[in-house]
């Protein structure tokens, strides 16, 4: 593990759990110190981040980014992804309505629940963690509830319903993108 692999493994994390770029370059140069006096005397990274460098970054994430800023990029991130899910599923199936049922929606709320609680409390789940939620925590509790409710239609969701609920997210990413400093309307 080396250095330049340490500072990049947190500056991933801290750029995708929404800290500004100052917070990120603040909290980079004073890892990198971190790192360079501890090679001085004689230690390696892993002595200073630990063996999960993920971990490492992601809790002093969380001491950067208090809980209610973190609470309320959840809170709007969470519409906007089921959101999304559902404008593929029309567009996957060339309707403007997409019938929800028990299973799909158990599915669905097992996945967000214990992604939700992961990422709140570690940090980014990645692409292959996420697949392991899905297979362990989705996929039991969709066969589960579809045995004992059936796969009778819930309710159903039009385009317009899909596309309101990508709205808090969209919000949220403008917000956040003109919060952070250095930005302008050409970029």
């Amino acid at each position: 593990m080396t250095h330049e692999h340490v500072l990049a493994v947190c500056r991933s994390n801290w750029e995708y759990r929404g800290l500004d770029d100052a917070s990120v370059r603040e909290m980079l140069a004073e890892l990198a110190a971190h790192l360079e006096d501890a090679e001085a005397a004689g230690r390696t990274p892993r002595d200073v981040v630990g063996r999960d460098v993920t971990a490492f970054a992601a809790s002093w994430a969380r001491a950067r980014m208090p809980l209610h800023r973190r609470a309320l990029r959840m809170a709007a991130m969470v519409p906007f992804v089921a959101g999304g899910l559902l404008l593929v599923s029309h567009l996957l199936h060339g309707t403007t309505v997409v019938d929800i049922d028990a299973g799909r929606l158990a599915f669905w709320a097992a996945i967000g629940v214990v992604t939700v609680v992961l990422e709140l409390r570690r940090g980014s789940l990645g692409f292959a963690r996420g697949w392991i939620v899905a297979l362990v925590v989705g996929l039991p509790v969709l066969v589960l509830t579809q045995r004992l409710v059936g796969e009778e239609t819930l309710f159903l969701v039009p385009l317009w319903g899909s596309a309101l609920l990508t709205l808090p997210g969209i919000g949220y990413l403008v917000a956040e993108r003109r919060r952070a400093p250095g930005v302008t309307a050409a970029s």
